[in-house]
């Protein structure tokens, strides 16, 4: 039991975001977070009763192959946080490693003019590149 604990606790030098990836070398072509945008725009633009899960989202990350072949559902966490910190969706229910989400507002397509990013964007949210970090207005 004791062996566990130590294994079980998170060590503070290694991000809990990527527990299957913090080895791994691959650099995708489009930042996930931009990935999982246009996944949402794509598929799930819809603010009346559609609701869709991180699982979801992650099988077609891996279908369209862009991502860390050595990912699970779990390295996806931080950016379904981080959409939901924006409130570009809405966190509904969670149950284990499946969270369940909503639109709160449809998300819009705008290019970046300053890094000319393809950028999916809820109304509500700052409108703020989250490439770049440059005001999209």
């Amino acid at each position: 039991m004791s062996s566990s604990s130590s294994s079980s606790s998170p060590d503070s030098s290694t991000p809990p975001s990527t527990p299957s990836s913090a080895t791994s070398n691959f650099t995708p072509n489009t930042p996930v977070s931009l990935q999982i945008r246009k996944i949402i725009f794509d598929n799930y633009n819809d603010t009346d009763d559609l609701k869709f899960t991180n699982d979801e989202i992650f099988e077609i990350l891996k279908k369209n192959g862009d991502i860390d072949p050595t990912w699970i559902i779990d390295d996806i966490e931080p950016e379904i946080n981080a959409l939901c910190d924006s409130k570009m969706v809405r966190n509904i229910a969670q149950n284990f490693t499946t969270i369940w989400l909503k639109l709160f507002e449809k998300v819009d397509h705008h290019t970046c003019l300053s890094c000319n990013s393809q950028i999916y964007i809820g109304a509500i949210e700052s409108q703020i590149c989250p490439n770049c970090k440059k005001s999209l207005n």
